[in-house]
């Protein structure tokens, strides 16, 4: 990979907004409109424009004060239209806000990031599940051939050759008694990779479906990384923190950034998401993501 590649801008993404560098908090919203302000207000109508003119009717109430409606069509009938109606626009939300990523994210290259160090069933599940919901490159790093992780992955890499790279070393890590920390292995794995987006993910994570969208849109949209959970508990949005087991980021921002003393883990999670400058976000919605065996996420041993 030539220098070139990294000093030329993402071809696909946004730039990172300056005001998200530099800090700055502006609501974006129009406060211009006279009454009528807010987001989106520029075809505002004037008061009562387009109301019914007995709104109860449409809901199966007469609107009259003094008649009480059909006692067989009350407030029952309401609350299922009402119902019925949310349910709808949730699901033609979903639908429309998924193809307009899809659309959004079209053309930009991704890679998944993977270091496999021993569990080769959970290797096989991890990576076969990004093979199914993805249109990404996997770039496997396989840290000493434990329990014949990497020949599960040479096997994977022959049956799908133009979507699986991988790379050995005879290197363990520390957990099983040899000398490479998780930071390090995911800093090569970064400098192998040539993609505008890099994906950090774990082999103790499967996709049940289209997980990885969601947030190259983020990132595609000015965020500088987008990951499936916030390191600390929160609502979804702008967070602090993000936790690496799932996380896309922009690879060239990514690049100098990754702490290489980090061990995998929460401390992991803040020194790297501190490092970078640019906007964390949590997608809306819970992403189609399932974790894998009882592995616990804090222990120091390499699996992702």
């Amino acid at each position: 990979m030539s220098s070139v590649t990294d000093s030329k801008p993402p071809a696909h993404l946004r730039p990172i907004p300056p005001e998200q560098v530099a800090g700055s908090t502006g609501t974006g919203r129009d406060t211009t409109g006279g009454s009528a302000t807010g987001v989106g207000t520029g075809r505002a109508r004037p008061r009562g424009a387009g109301a019914h003119g007995n709104p109860a009717a449409a809901l199966g109430f007469s609107g009259d004060g003094g008649q009480h409606g059909d006692p067989e069509y009350t407030m029952l009938h309401a609350q299922r239209v009402w119902d019925g109606t949310l349910a709808t626009n949730r699901m033609d939300d979903l639908g429309v806000n998924t193809e307009r990523q899809r659309v959004e994210t079209k053309g930009v290259t991704v890679a998944v990031g993977l270091l496999v160090a021993g569990r080769p069933e959970d290797a096989l599940t991890c990576v076969q599940s990004v093979i199914d919901h993805t249109h990404a490159r996997i770039l496997a790093l396989d840290l000493g051939n434990i329990d014949g992780a990497g020949e599960v992955l040479d096997e994977l890499a022959g049956r799908y050759p133009e979507r699986i790279a991988v790379w050995h070393v005879a290197e363990t890590t520390r957990a099983d008694g040899g000398t490479v920390g998780w930071g390090e292995c995911r800093t090569k794995l970064l400098r192998l990779d040539e993609s505008e987006v890099h994906v950090l993910m774990e082999t103790s994570l499967v996709l049940t479906g289209e997980a990885l969208t969601p947030l190259v849109a983020a990132i595609v949209e000015g965020a500088v990384a987008a990951g499936w959970q916030a390191a600390e508990s929160g609502e979804p949005g702008r967070v602090e923190a993000l936790r690496c087991d799932l996380m896309a980021v922009r690879r060239a921002a990514a690049l100098g950034a990754f702490p290489e003393d980090a061990e995998r883990g929460p401390d992991a999670d803040l020194k790297f998401s501190h490092a970078l400058e640019g906007e964390l976000v949590v997608p809306e919605g819970p992403l189609p993501v399932r974790r894998i065996g009882s592995e616990r996420r804090d222990e120091q041993a390499i699996g992702g």
